[in-house]
């Protein structure tokens, strides 16, 4: 028979020691959601998102369920913003620059010729600029994740081969619905036509535009090579991808669902980054095998396009502002060691 000391003391210990080993899923909460994109299923996007559902529901102990919604089943990525500040949908995965829209700040990753390669974009997307980029979102009803790739864009049309600056000229180039790549394809010479990722192969297909630009992952996956002749590896941009929330749905959670959500979404970007620098690589040769002509610029033109930029550059760095550009090229700067 226990006495009443033992009795008391089983009393207090067992609930301690519930709450001491009680894992953080224990204060988790039940919850579906809807996580929208525009890209198809196994594009490095979508593949993604696959993964950041895997993980909240392993993080959660089953409870968190992330419904996945890709190819613009939802809307386009503006209208999906839109649906994100109302609460409708709870989460997306698009280019950061479209955001431009709603913080200046964030047409500062949309500037041209900006990034070498991947690794230099990481550290400036994941450091102080990324992350005061991200810091700006709170205020229009939006809380940013962090970071994940669609990378460099390439440009590819339906009329002729572009080997040359003068080649752009007069095409009608399909950009994302942000100012500056529209800007950048005008300013080399293209009539640019802003257009939902949603509507673009339809507007090949139809010829309402001459061609389009995105990476050559983009080109694959929405199967552009049906509808387009011709492509140009220009790396004129890199597009770092912004993981966003709602804020109403992010206001509602507690402390242990919000660690549930950012703990996923880093470790799903870095997995993501790595599966769209694989499928970059491929690319290429896989658009070749299409039947698609492919035109790589030589040095000297891809500098006659970078001069024929130098003023936009100058001109939207007045929008943004001058001080987030001139953080952004200190971070860059020692991103390359400089």
């Amino acid at each position: 028979m226990l006495n009443t000391l033992t009795k008391l003391a089983i009393g207090i210990a067992l609930p301690l020691a519930l709450l001491a080993a009680g894992p953080a899923s224990a204060e988790v909460r039940e919850y579906t959601l809807k996580f929208a994109s525009a890209n198809n299923k196994g594009h490095p996007q979508v593949t993604g998102m696959e993964k950041f559902a895997e993980l909240v529901k392993e993080k959660s102990g089953g409870k968190i369920d992330v419904k996945l919604f890709p190819g613009g089943v939802l809307g386009g990525d503006v209208q999906t913003v839109s649906a994100l500040q109302g609460g409708v949908i709870e989460m997306t995965v698009l280019n950061a620059g479209i955001l431009a829209s709603n913080v200046k700040q964030f047409g500062a990753v949309d500037l041209p010729f900006l990034f070498k390669n991947g690794e230099e974009a990481d550290k400036v997307m994941d450091g102080p600029f990324g992350t005061g980029l991200i810091d700006l979102l709170p205020d229009t009803g939006l809380v940013g994740l962090g970071y994940w790739e669609l990378g460099f864009r390439n440009l590819t049309n339906n009329r002729h081969p572009v080997a040359k600056l003068e080649d752009i000229n007069g095409l009608k180039i399909r950009t994302i619905q942000s100012p500056i790549p529209i800007a950048l394809f005008n300013s080399l010479g293209a009539n640019a036509v802003p257009l939902p990722y949603t509507e673009l192969y339809t507007a090949l297909e139809t010829g309402t535009v001459d061609g389009q630009e995105n990476p050559a992952a983009n080109i694959l996956n929405a199967k552009f090579f049906e509808v387009q002749k011709y492509m140009t590896v220009t790396r004129h941009q890199y597009n770092p991808q912004i993981v966003l929330i709602s804020k109403k749905f992010w206001d509602g959670l507690n402390d242990e669902e919000k660690a549930v959500f950012q703990s996923a979404a880093t470790e799903a970007r870095d997995y993501q980054r790595k599966v769209s620098r694989e499928a970059d690589a491929k690319a290429i040769e896989a658009i070749k095998a299409t039947g698609m002509e492919v035109t790589e610029l030589s040095p000297e033109e891809t500098q006659k396009l970078r001069d024929a930029v130098k003023p936009l550059i100058e001109k939207f760095s007045a929008d943004i502002g001058a001080e987030t550009v001139a953080q952004l090229m200190k971070e860059l700067s020692a991103a390359r060691g400089q």
